[in-house]
Order: structure tokens, then sequence, then C-alpha cells
């Protein structure tokens, strides 16, 4: 799911790029570079679950993660 909506998001973020929509075709590459980050970084927690070395992961998204983590 993570990779369809990158790729769809980029398309549109090139395509508007192209069309000299800066505004919108920035956010939507700033958008879709973030979708790129969580895929990357769920493909690296999935390794470290299989294999039992964890890592701390990336930096970015492990920060953003932080924000949202229950509280006890």
């Amino acid at each position: 799911m993570c990779l369809i909506i990158t790729i769809i998001i980029l398309g549109f973020a090139i395509q508007n790029l192209m069309i000299e929509n800066w505004l919108t075709g920035l956010t939507q590459l700033l958008i879709a570079i973030g979708f790129i980050l969580l895929l990357i970084n769920n493909i690296r927690r999935t390794r470290c679950e299989r294999n039992g070395t964890c890592y701390n992961g990336c930096s970015v998204t492990n920060w953003i993660g932080g924000l949202f983590k229950k509280k006890i």
C-alpha cells in the first residue's frame, strides 16, 4: 500500500513540476519522500524482526513515531 501511494504521489509531483505548478509539486514531492522513508523503515524493521538483530532505525521516522507513542 505504501509503495502504491508513493508511486502515485510521485507521478503527480512530477506532472505538477513539469507544468510549473511549483507549490503543489513540491508539496507532493515532500509527501512522496515521507512515504519512501516510511517504506524503508518498515523494510528494515521487518528484517530486524526476522534476523533478531535490531537497530535504532532511521532517526527521522523514529523521531516522528516517538511523537505518537502511547503514554502509560
